[in-house]
């Protein structure tokens, strides 16, 4: 008989970097999961990415075990850094604070593929495109 999947949580945690300490333990210690075991899972799983903000969904099952999917970083952590920036515009596209070029976009783009609601690259492109013009980032040839 197959596990029951009970809850889901979602979480945004930096690679690597998983620890007891909220928001992780106060996310998944109600919920009955061993912090020290997912956090050992989740540091090794994502230690070749490192430095990046990784979305995670727990899977939690009806016998307190539990099962993880690591995301692609968010859209807007990407662009921030390619565009080397701290924080993204706080007017929106009406004040540019940088760029990237279209090769950057195309690379974030493939990144973000998997996790898109896009079928084209190109249709990823444009989505990613529309997130960099509302953060303050213009997109150059």
């Amino acid at each position: 008989m197959a596990k029951e999947i009970v809850n889901k949580i979602k979480l945004q945690i930096p690679a690597g970097k998983a620890t007891a300490a909220p928001p992780v333990g106060t996310a998944l210690g109600p919920a009955g999961i061993p912090l020290p075991d997912f956090c050992n899972r989740f540091n090794d799983a994502t230690k070749d990415k490192m430095g990046d903000i990784l979305p995670v969904e727990v899977y939690v099952y009806d016998d307190r075990s539990f099962d993880f999917k690591v995301k692609t970083p968010p859209a807007a952590f990407l662009i921030k850094k390619a565009a080397g920036l701290k924080s993204a515009s706080s007017k929106g596209s009406t004040e540019i604070v940088g760029s990237i070029t279209k090769a950057q976009l195309h690379e974030i783009a493939e990144t973000k593929l998997p996790d898109l609601n896009a079928n084209t690259i190109e249709a990823a492109e444009k989505s990613i495109e529309g997130t960099a013009r509302n953060m303050g980032v213009e997109i150059k040839d």
